[in-house]
């Protein structure tokens, strides 16, 4: 197998999704950061094997996205580009596609990444108001249409709202946050402690702003002169009696988990550059980390939330690492329960042995590793973007802290969990 490289990468700022149609669709934000992203490289876009993007919900305009924005971004007709959706892991799963093709040597260089624009979900008809349409075209007397004017009814009116219904699993007929409520209650989450990782997650991600640590930020441009440096659902002046103070979304009234404490609805897209060793020659490229390894598993969609638990233990079995191996590790906050619940359960004997299969727990994952410059909680969660966009920062903070080996991971919709792990090459010489 060849060895797979990450040589660059860029994302847009995170845009919080306000109760209507946000100023750019998912392919413009998969171009404003592709574009930035392929300036700065020493070749030309047409040089790209394959574009792969993950996304869960593109626009009526954007039927595979990944092909319009590559034609957009002048990779030109040759190459070819497809989507990839695996819900809240849609960029990871991009990411995992172009490092299989590569290690196969089927392709040498690729773009892969997420792109999403929660805002501009989809609002439905329901499957009444649908037939009833189906019937009114098929009308074509006007005593034809008068007889199914009088079949219309009120109700039929009534929208739906699609990434509700996206956001909630069909087979278990819970909501992703009623999941969360579901793990609270099993680890004895409080509602205290949610709060106060969410308190956490903005103000790292603050910090980290003001340090000038979230350079693979490329500012955001409207047509209006309106712009964006940073991503906009960060709150610097929140406090933990502002978030005791919102009510619970998803199990009212007793529940614990509230829009505070839960990763926000955005807009947003991130892109890497992958190349195998011959294109890294090639091109005079610089790698800046391998990717070793990946691993996908399922789960009781009930709990999908501790997905990053059965992802990340096969994969550091199969490499023989434990906690201690890790230096840094993204794992995507969904919600602060489920993020919680990922901790307490990696280092429960008996979750390990019962569900994991294995003989003992994990050692615990140091807080200060993990998620070192905020999350999802504060930045946001672009569903088919977000598994790109830690493995993005995860590569950045490995950088700066002159660190080797980074886990990135994320719970996903419907009971799955996948997990990348990589290193860096001069690190792991």
């Amino acid at each position: 197998m060849n060895p797979v490289y990450i040589v660059d990468g860029l994302r847009t700022p995170f845009l919080k999704a306000r109760n209507a149609p946000g100023p750019f669709s998912a392919a413009d934000l998969a171009v404003h950061a592709g574009r930035a992203l392929l300036l700065r490289q020493p070749f030309a876009p047409a040089a790209f094997d394959e574009v792969i993007a993950g996304c869960v919900m593109p626009g009526p305009d954007e039927a595979n996205i990944a092909r319009v924005v590559a034609l957009r971004l002048g990779c030109g007709e040759r190459v070819p580009a497809f989507t990839v959706q695996r819900n809240c892991a849609s960029g990871l799963q991009a990411l995992d596609t172009g490092l299989r093709n590569i290690a196969l040597g089927r392709s040498e260089l690729v773009l892969a990444g997420g792109i999403e624009a929660m805002s501009h979900a989809p609002v439905l008809w329901s499957s009444a108001m649908v037939a009833w349409l189906g019937g009114w075209m098929r009308a074509r007397s006007p005593g034809q249409r008068a007889k199914q004017l009088a079949r219309m009814r009120p109700g039929y009116l009534k929208p739906v709202i699609g990434l509700l219904r996206g956001l909630t699993d069909p087979v278990v007929g819970l909501s992703m946050g009623q999941t969360a409520e579901v793990l609270a209650h099993r680890f004895g989450i409080s509602r205290e402690a949610m709060d106060e990782y969410a308190l956490a997650s903005h103000q790292r991600l603050g910090a980290a702003y003001d340090a000038g640590r979230m350079d693979e930020v490329e500012p955001l441009y409207a047509p209006d002169g309106h712009f964006w440096c940073e991503d906009d659902g960060l709150r610097r002046d929140t406090s933990l009696e502002q978030l005791a103070g919102l009510r619970p979304v998803f199990d009212r009234p007793f529940g614990s988990v509230t829009a505070g404490n839960s990763a926000q609805v955005t807009d947003g897209a991130a892109w890497l550059v992958l190349a195998s060793e011959a294109a890294i020659e090639r091109h005079g490229l610089t790698p800046r980390a391998r990717i070793v390894d990946s691993h996908w598993a399922g789960l009781d969609p009930g709990q999908m939330g501790l997905g990053p638990v059965h992802a990340m233990a096969p994969l550091l079995q199969r490499h023989e690492l434990g906690t201690t191996d890790i230096d840094y590790w993204e794992i995507n906050e969904a919600f602060a329960a489920q993020v919680l619940a990922c901790l307490a359960a990696w280092q429960d004997a008996d979750y390990c042995r019962e569900e994991l299969g294995l003989e003992s727990a994990f050692d615990p994952i140091p807080r200060e590793r993990l998620n070192v410059d905020g999350g999802g909680v504060s930045l946001g969660h672009p569903v088919g973007a977000s598994g790109a966009r830690i493995v993005l920062h995860l590569l950045q903070v490995l950088e700066r802290e002159q660190a080797r080996r980074g886990l990135a991971s994320l719970c996903i919709g419907g009971g799955q969990g996948g997990a990348l792990l990589i290193e860096r090459p001069e690190a792991g010489a």
